[in-house]
């Protein structure tokens, strides 16, 4: 039998072929490693994104205090208010969404929906958000199922 050195004497005398090979190897691995990175980075950014929201309207519905109609008056306080916070991250939801596709009702739930007008150690203020990771084409192509991001906080309520 004959030996591959045999069979193919001009494999063995050069080696300009090598770093192309080795780069046909290489690129794909490097690239499929990278992406992974990005984007696994990017799911962090918007969970990350998803609690502060969901801890600023809950600091504020811990602090707000609904209108005493027996004369006292307190701040008015607004669901609204709250969602813009944890969405846009002001009261008045102007500029854009802390995370792309975050600003429905259903994303985010507050519980309980009207303060207490006088406060107890006991009372809770409970805040979820719940998102859709909105990913890159990678996603799409690789056919993986989408990433639903939740975060609840609570605070004790404790008005103003």
């Amino acid at each position: 039998m004959r030996t591959v050195k045999k069979l193919f004497p001009r494999l063995f005398e050069k080696d300009d072929g090598s770093i192309f090979i080795e780069a046909l190897i290489a690129i794909p691995i490097v690239t499929i490693f990278s992406v992974g990175i990005l984007e696994y980075g990017n799911v962090l950014w918007q969970r990350q994104q998803v609690q502060a929201g969901v801890r600023d309207a809950a600091r504020y519905w811990s602090r707000c205090r609904p209108f005493d109609a027996s004369g006292g008056a307190f701040m008015p306080c607004s669901i609204d208010i709250a969602r813009n916070i944890a969405f846009h991250g002001n009261p008045t939801g102007t500029g854009g969404l802390r995370v792309p596709g975050w600003d429905d009702d259903a994303g985010l739930t507050i519980v309980p929906l009207v303060p207490p007008t006088v406060p107890t150690p006991d009372d809770l203020t409970t805040i979820t958000g719940i998102s859709n990771y909105n990913a890159s084409p990678v996603f799409y192509l690789l056919q993986i199922d989408p990433i639903t991001i939740q975060y609840e906080f609570q605070m004790r309520y404790i008005g103003f």
